[in-house]
């Protein structure tokens, strides 16, 4: 779920407030990017064949025997033969040694004369703000020192065989609907690498149930082809409306299906073509539905936010089509509600979406007025049933129905047709403008954690009671199926947003001490990577951090994402 400020000239007022603050973050993280967007071709470039001189560089493949093929450990060769960096050892610190102002106009020159066409490659002031700005976040701004339009995955060889030559960051632009500051170029500059032109359909096979495509596609563009041709299939990751298969792919997102079909990091991507950090081209694996053959290398890349390689193609799994239905019904409180969704849930009966609706957010529903009704301003909870047939949803329906009431809810509403389905379900789809209703001229936060199903009432209620305390409005909207939790913290001022954030990062040490994560969707990006330490243990973030030398060892991919800098007083390993 993606809410963004009120409008643009709030959002680019806030941005210029905070450039002279310190992050909102955390103090000392970088800006930059990584929704990694748009990059994948049905081409492929000539790979860099690195002569095997020195084969002590088997050093840096110790840890990835565990998460990387053959290939890229032959990559790691190259670059110690070459002498990019001195050996990895765990604890290391990533490179931060970039080349000079002079290094990056000769970069910036030589993309110029590689890339002729006009409108290609720009240094316009416009075009860097808007490559180093969000109005989703409110994160510090940080612009890049070029933008750069590829058209294929040879085009995307070239820029990173100049980013390497002149030590030059790189940053992988997508849809930019990101939350995080995914895509904010490092203090030093960098070259935004915008994947937008690259948004084929390359090949649709409907007989296996997949397709072959660029980057730079939109989910909701693929499945609006898909129907306009008449093929009953779909895809069913639903991150933000303007989100693209790339960034989808980098931030491993999901959204309100992910209670039935998973997300990014289930098997929806089989296979990626990916340029990696030394300018060689691989391909992740064939297009076969399933296969044991050797390490998972596409999940590699999944989740890894631009840093180890940027996807210039990838084939992606298709599902059933299946005809749904909208129904919505109140409870006394959140733990009701919660409970009655693991009973559902567990009673095996179609369930495509379930969300979780504060009564603030009811209450925000009927003061904004698009609603076709009036809504009792209750914690709700809006069903989307998914059946083969009428019956089948019937059946569905009623079921839930029964089960809910269990739980003490009322006023249970099937929709009767499809429109009336439509309008419902646009109640729970216009949370952002919803939510902004109740506080005129306010702006909004919005963050995400998620925990265990059965957790998600004690982390609602610590919330709430937080945010009560110190003053501060928000709505809170949870996929309650899989305890992923948003809230849309709003503030009208600095010294709010300040309270704001101070806030979001209570809400996420709250998430983690109830065995949950710190993001269950949105990605880390430079938001929440100081979280990662007290997460996921120092082992596993070491772990992470040695794949990321290896593979990058100059770390020109997207630096200041993902992984944190230092590790914080918690030491919590599992």
């Amino acid at each position: 779920m993606h809410l963004a400020p009120t409008s643009s000239a709030a959002a680019k007022r806030l941005a210029a407030s905070l450039k002279h603050a310190r992050p909102l973050a955390r103090a000392g993280i970088p800006a930059q990017l990584s929704s990694a967007r748009r990059a994948y071709s049905s081409t492929t470039a000539d790979p860099v064949r690195p002569s095997p001189k020195n084969s002590k560089a088997s050093l840096g493949a110790f840890t990835l025997g565990a998460a990387l093929s053959g290939a890229l450990v032959y990559y790691l060769a190259n670059a110690e033969r070459d002498g990019a960096v001195p050996q990895n050892q765990a604890g290391a610190a990533l490179n931060t040694q970039y080349g000079s102002p002079d290094d990056f106009k000769k970069a910036i020159e030589e993309l110029k004369q590689t890339f002729p066409a006009e409108g290609v490659v720009t240094t316009d002031v416009e075009d860097l703000e808007e490559h180093g700005f969000s109005e989703n976040d409110y994160h510090p701004s940080s612009h890049p020192s070029v933008v750069v339009w590829p058209a294929s995955t040879e085009d995307v060889v070239k820029i990173v065989k100049i980013a390497v030559k002149y030590r030059m960051p790189v940053i992988p632009y997508s849809g930019a609907t990101s939350l995080e500051g995914h895509f904010r170029a490092p203090a030093v500059g960098g070259i935004s690498v915008d994947l937008s032109k690259m948004d084929h359909i390359l090949e649709i096979h409907e007989a296996d149930s997949d397709v072959v495509c660029q980057p730079g596609l939109r989910w909701m563009d693929l499945n609006e082809v898909l129907r306009k041709k008449g093929i009953p299939l779909f895809f069913p990751l639903d991150p933000a409306p303007g989100a693209t298969i790339g960034g989808m792919l980098s931030t491993g997102c999901s959204g309100t299906n992910a209670v039935r079909y998973g997300t990014a990091k289930a098997e929806w991507f089989l296979n990626a073509t990916v340029v990696l950090p030394s300018g060689e081209v691989i391909k992740t694996r064939r297009r076969a539905r399933k296969s044991s053959a050797g390490f998972d290398t596409t999940k590699l890349f999944i989740g890894a936010e631009g840093t180890l390689g940027i996807v210039t193609e990838l084939t992606i799994r298709l599902a059933p089509l299946l005809p749904t239905n909208v129904a919505v019904v109140q409870f006394p409180d959140v733990r009701s509600a919660t409970e009655a969704v693991i009973e559902v849930v567990n009673s095996g009966v179609g369930i495509q979406c379930v969300e979780l609706c504060d009564d603030q957010f009811m209450r925000a529903t009927n003061i904004y007025g698009m609603s076709s009704r009036k809504w009792p301003e209750k914690d709700s909870l809006f069903f989307k049933f998914q059946g083969p047939t009428p019956r089948a949803l019937k059946e569905t329906a009623d079921i839930v129905k029964t089960i809910t009431a269990k739980h003490g809810a009322t006023g249970f509403s099937l929709a009767r047709n499809d429109k009336e389905a439509h309008d419902l379900w646009m109640d729970r789809k216009n949370a952002l403008y919803s939510s902004l209703a109740i506080l005129p001229g306010a702006r909004g936060w919005s963050t995400d954690v998620c925990v265990p199903v059965s957790r998600l009432p004690d982390l609602v209620y610590g919330t709430k009671g937080d945010l009560e305390e110190h003053g501060l409005l928000s709505t809170i909207v949870g996929h309650v199926g899989d305890g992923n939790f948003h809230a849309l913290i709003l503030f009208r001022d600095d010294a709010e947003l300040e309270k704001a954030h101070e806030a979001v990062d209570r809400m996420v040490k709250r998430a983690i001490a109830l065995d949950g994560t710190c993001t269950g969707e949105h990605g880390v990006g430079m938001g929440k990577r100081d979280y990662l330490y007290e997460e996921l243990g120092e082992g596993t973030v070491e772990l992470m951090k040695t794949i990321k030398r290896a593979v990058d060892p100059l770390n020109l991919f997207n630096p200041g994402k993902l992984y944190p800098e230092h590790h914080n007083d918690s030491k919590r390993d599992h």
